[in-house]
């Protein structure tokens, strides 16, 4: 199990219109980071799931979780995505989790409800960590915790780094959020198939 959690500090948290995403707290960048996470060249990654905790107005905190061994009719582009998190976001949300939509639940916890209920290892993905390449054999069966274009909170920050297992770092400079995601999937992707290749 691979899963990405990502905050979006101010996604909005109601239904909104899909011809304005950045109008929507930057929803455009949470889409990308889920279309980046979830979609491979003619299929979807069925052992990854996505947290989108959503913070901004009118109603926080919301959490949409989308599940890869279980979402239907999604495409890869931001609209689609898009739309199916609306669809999320006018289901009426309590503590436990509901189905909106094939693979797609929604729930009103926060970040630590989230990051306190995973069985994963929790890893905050941060410019000053250690570098991927030398851990990714350690790092399957990881929750990757990133911001939006904000970065995180620094109270948000505090809570992730008392539970995180390793603060790790990606690049040498600073990537987009859906940049990580991809670069994250590429190096466990190569310590997955090196496994597999040996003789």
């Amino acid at each position: 199990m691979r899963a990405f959690l990502v905050v979006g500090n101010r996604t909005t948290t109601a239904p909104f219109n899909l011809n304005d995403l950045p109008g929507a707290g930057r929803m455009d960048v949470l889409c990308r980071c889920v279309a980046q996470a979830l979609f491979i060249s003619h299929g979807i990654r069925k052992d990854v799931e996505v947290y989108l905790v959503l913070l901004g107005e009118p109603d926080p905190p919301k959490t949409i979780l989308i599940r890869g061994s279980e979402v239907r009719y999604m495409a890869p582009d931001e609209r689609n995505i898009a739309g199916i998190i609306r669809k999320a976001l006018g289901v009426k949300a309590g503590k436990e989790w509901r189905k909106s939509s094939p693979g797609v639940y929604v729930a009103r916890r926060c970040l630590t409800e989230v990051l306190d209920s995973t069985s994963c290892k929790i890893v905050y993905l941060r410019e000053d960590g250690e570098d991927i390449r030398c851990i990714a054999p350690d790092l399957e069966n990881c929750l990757f915790v990133l911001g939006d274009h904000l970065g995180l909170a620094e109270n948000d920050e505090n809570e992730v780094l008392k539970r995180a297992w390793r603060v790790v770092r990606v690049a040498p400079i600073s990537l987009q959020a859906d940049q990580c995601i991809v670069v994250v999937h590429s190096e466990l992707d190569r310590v997955r198939f090196d496994r597999v290749s040996r003789p």
